[in-house]
């Protein structure tokens, strides 16, 4: 007898009836009457489950009764037209196989516990429901569509260092990584740490970005581009913080701030167009069952064209607001680092559409961005969203050795951890800029979640570092 090879519950509902079939995955729910036995199993390749048939015949009544809801089973039958509605086919089960039983009893996934606040607290198991099975292939979805961007564009996958001795904000929120042996850290003549007895020979961290390290790959391959893990210590508990989080950088030699906004907004219309072609069903079951104004929210992303706005004139319409009776929580006047609430009234109240901010005051940006002739402002841009704020941050880079050496020592910032990043400036400098893509940021706006720990599979945030 021919041996049948299973088929993923994707692609046999797809599949036109008649033969037989092999299906393996997770039972959703089991129902039925005397007769008849109604299983709509799940196998992740899909948010859409398959329906089995089964006859209630002795011998599959005693395999019918070690089945509930998150059992694993293997189906063996005929594919069929279904007579219900909802899907094409189903299975007519021949011979099923329990490979793993469910405790009901016990299963952490019940219908009365179904709140996010209290899905994060069994991370391990909500993989397994319709919602977070349909956001992580999203997510697998868009980590391969930027992949796939950035090679049509001839960009280089550039692999920078998750442990660094740089801090590339400044900010200090940095996670250490150390070997000493923290009941008896060997101290120096200072009475502090020696570092030199660290596995390293000096203090290192956990990357908060790899976007120094990108634009010496710029700076010799000319279009580079980053995407992995970087690790912030902010003791952050909002909606949109995250301690471990993943971004995507590109870092491109030749490209000024024109051609920096010009490439973010092609790259971002570009993962918002592929999600809504190739992730429909996904985008259609978080539409239909917690926002419903998201797909028309993502079609209105690629069809529009995004607002290019500076700094001070969006902080002038900001103030022209307060006046006609809109409260802000936070003060507005120029100089003041804008925030979520700003830049939400700038993109969904006064524009309607997606708003790139430019021409940033100095003094609430970080050294390496290329200074404006008036002195008080730099050549950064954030793209703001509905819903979300600032989803992309970057700026044209200072290529002007002098310049940058000038505003590292403004800030007081240690050169000595920074000689090699200044040596793009001292040996072939060029004109180069880049941005920074938050993924879970991006992730947030794809899938229409509210809080950014319902968009990684593992969040790690303060007091939080399960599995």
């Amino acid at each position: 007898m021919e041996e049948i090879l299973r088929t993923k519950v994707k692609d046999l509902l797809e599949t036109k009836a008649g033969g037989k079939v092999l299906a393996k995955g997770w039972v959703r729910t089991k129902r039925g009457n005397k007769e008849i036995a109604f299983i709509a199993l799940n196998d992740g390749s899909t948010i859409k489950n398959i329906q089995i048939v089964v006859d209630k015949t002795p011998e599959n009544e005693a395999i019918l009764s070690k089945i509930s809801t998150g059992a694993c089973i293997s189906v063996c039958g005929s594919l069929v037209e279904s007579v219900g509605s909802g899907q094409s086919v189903e299975i007519h089960a021949d011979k099923i196989e329990v490979y793993g039983e469910c405790d009901p009893m016990r299963y952490p996934l019940q219908k009365k516990d179904t709140t996010f606040e209290y899905l994060r607290t069994v991370a391990h198991m909500r993989p397994r429901t319709n919602t977070f099975g349909a956001v992580l292939r999203l997510r697998s979805q868009m980590a391969y569509a930027i992949h796939e961007y950035f090679h049509s564009k001839g960009f280089v996958y550039l692999n920078t260092p998750l442990i660094t001795a740089s801090d590339c904000e400044g900010a200090g929120q940095m996670f250490q990584v150390t070997t000493l042996d923290l009941n008896d850290v060997p101290k120096n003549k200072k009475g502090q740490p020696d570092f030199s007895k660290d596995f390293f020979g000096k203090q290192a961290s956990l990357t908060v970005s790899g976007q120094l390290e990108g634009e010496l790959g710029a700076t010799a391959l000319g279009e580079i581009y980053t995407f992995g893990p970087t690790f912030r210590a902010e003791n952050s508990n909002t909606p949109r913080h995250l301690a471990e989080f993943w971004m995507i950088e590109p870092e491109m030699a030749f490209y000024d701030i024109n051609d920096n906004m010009n490439l973010a907004e092609d790259f971002i219309k570009h993962l918002v167009k592929y999600a809504l072609d190739n992730c429909r069903d996904d985008i259609q079951f978080l539409n239909d069952r917690y926002d419903p104004e998201l797909i028309s929210r993502l079609e209105g992303v690629v069809g529009t064209e995004f607002v290019r706005l500076e700094y001070t004139e969006g902080v002038r319409i900001l103030e022209e607001a307060i006046k006609n009776g809109e409260k802000f929580e936070y003060p507005v006047y120029w100089g003041v680092d804008l925030q979520s609430e700003h830049e939400r009234y700038l993109v969904e109240k006064h524009f309607g559409k997606p708003v790139i901010l430019t021409g940033y005051p100095k003094d609430i940006k970080a050294f390496y961005m290329k200074q404006d002739p008036d002195g008080k402002t730099v050549r950064a841009m954030d793209v703001l969203f509905p819903k979300i704020g600032e989803i992309i941050g970057g700026s044209e880079r200072e290529s002007d050795l002098g310049k940058l050496e000038a505003r590292i020592d403004e800030l007081k910032m240690s050169r000595k951890n920074l000689e090699w990043y200044i040596d793009t400036r001292r040996f072939g400098s060029c004109p180069h800029s880049g941005f920074g893509l938050g993924f879970e940021r991006l992730l947030l706006f794809i899938t229409g979640m509210q809080n950014i720990r319902d968009v990684i599979p593992f969040p790690r945030t303060p007091k939080n570092c399960e599995y």
